[in-house]
């Protein structure tokens, strides 16, 4: 097949809707073709799985050429996570979250669930099911941190009440993203592990709420500095190329394709 075929091909593939990349096989004598459902591509067409675009496999690129969202959310994921991290960790004795509230509300909270509409637009369902879960995560969080929300009043004095409820909100969370963690296992060591620090994360406060050790819940602020500075590195992955920065990423795959 020469290359303008192929190319006239590739364009005539992408202006089609492309089914969901469910059953992957390989064809070919170098196994050069991936089938994804019923349809037939050259490996180099492909989207391979990588961190700065929030796509966990093998996957047809986008048929529209948008902007990348990947990298704004996962911004918007990392500094909220990294501020709120750092008070769990009670770093310089701080012990009061209020400064997180307008950033849950905000850029945690709003650019974040915006981000991950865009993915659902460029088709990226798992980007799209992790930003905007994690948007509402953040307003969510803001919301309990709001006194016209009157749900931490909802408890009165029974502070140790209102730390169960919450260890259960955290736990459910957990749950949530260790379910996304295990998309992740056929990407990339970034991409894996950012997720894995945050199941890790969430158990760790979850489990600080139900013990009330201030001990387990300060190892759950540590671990999520860790989980943000994993969300910067695939953001920076996702928006530095050779043409806007002498440093970018190398992604390291967990298996080959």
């Amino acid at each position: 097949m020469s290359e303008s075929h192929s190319s006239a091909g590739s364009k005539e593939r992408h202006s089609d809707e492309l089914p969901p990349p469910s059953n992957i096989q390989h064809a070919g004598e170098g196994n050069e073709f991936v089938v994804i459902g019923n349809q037939k591509f050259y490996r180099h067409e492909l989207m391979q799985a990588f961190g700065g675009t929030l796509n966990p496999g093998l996957a047809p690129p986008p048929v529209h050429q948008f902007a990348n969202p990947s990298p704004l959310g996962l911004s918007a994921f990392a500094l909220t996570t990294f501020v709120l991290s750092m008070y769990n960790a009670q770093a310089m004795g701080i012990e009061t979250p209020n400064m997180v509230v307008g950033l849950a509300a905000f850029y945690g909270g709003a650019v974040q669930f915006l981000a991950g509409v865009w993915e659902m637009v460029v088709g990226n369902t798992f980007a799209a099911t992790a930003l905007s879960s994690y948007g509402a995560f953040w307003l969510s969080y803001a919301a309990i941190n709001v006194k016209a929300f009157g749900i931490a009043a909802a408890y009165g004095a029974d502070k140790a009440q209102m730390k169960q409820a919450v260890a259960f909100f955290l736990l459910a969370w957990a749950l949530f993203t260790f379910m996304l963690f295990l998309c992740t296992m056929k990407s990339t060591v970034a991409f894996a592990a950012l997720f894995g620090c945050l199941t890790l994360t969430f158990i760790l406060l979850a489990a600080g709420d139900f013990s009330g050790e201030i001990k387990v819940t300060r190892a759950g602020g540590v671990v999520g500095v860790i989980t943000a500075f994993l969300g910067f590195y695939n953001a920076f992955a996702g928006t530095a190329n050779s043409t806007n920065s002498y440093f970018t990423a190398y992604p390291i795959q967990l298996t080959k394709s």
